[in-house]
């Protein structure tokens, strides 16, 4: 039985404090990197005012939207976020989004984990059929994260990105309910539970 539902192995999930969210925000949309990996558009500095009164207008609109910090679980340090977006509450269907801002904190599975929180979300509170993203194929970490959460790739937009006078394709990846619930019962077996 599961205990806390934001709660994974490496990370946890907490409502969005606007105020925290869009000091971070400030800092992470001055790494271009960070912008380039997380964002098609090209990146915009903006005050943690402006940003905070933007986070807090999104959030009003809760009724399809589902919006978390991530923390790791030793800290009280915000390193990112995670959006769940229900795109039909009659198809089952939703778009994710997520971001890891500090780069000290990337390449240690945070985004793995709070991936597979969200979902855990999405599929065993919200009863969703099926989850997708985008993602940019200059990516492969982040690609090879999807893919440990259990996403597969389902097409590809050829092209659909001009960065450095070079175009990108555009992947877009989903996962299922039924594939969610094998990937769990796979990992319980694996640990004899």
């Amino acid at each position: 039985m599961m205990n806390d539902l934001f709660r994974g192995e490496l990370t946890r999930l907490a409502a969005v404090d606007a105020e925290k969210m869009s000091k971070a925000w400030e800092r992470w949309n001055r790494d271009v990197l960070f912008r380039r990996l997380l964002d098609n558009e090209p990146p915009t500095l903006w005050s943690a005012k402006k940003i905070q009164q933007w986070i807090e207008k999104e959030l009003e609109r809760g009724d399809q939207r589902f919006s978390f910090s991530i923390y790791p679980l030793d800290s009280e340090r915000l390193i990112g976020f995670v959006e769940l977006n229900v795109a039909s509450w009659q198809h089952g269907n939703a778009w994710v989004g997520i971001g890891i801002g500090e780069r000290e904190d990337w390449n240690k599975g945070y985004g793995t984990d709070a991936m597979r929180l969200v979902l855990r979300y999405a599929f065993d509170e919200l009863d969703l059929y099926r989850v997708s993203l985008g993602v940019f194929a200059y990516n492969p970490r982040a690609i090879r994260s999807y893919q440990k959460a259990g996403f597969v790739i389902e097409g590809r937009e050829r092209g659909a990105l001009l960065r450095d006078g070079e175009r990108s394709d555009v992947l877009v990846m989903g996962i299922l309910h039924s594939e969610w619930e094998a990937q769990q019962g796979a990992m319980q077996e694996a640990s004899g539970g």
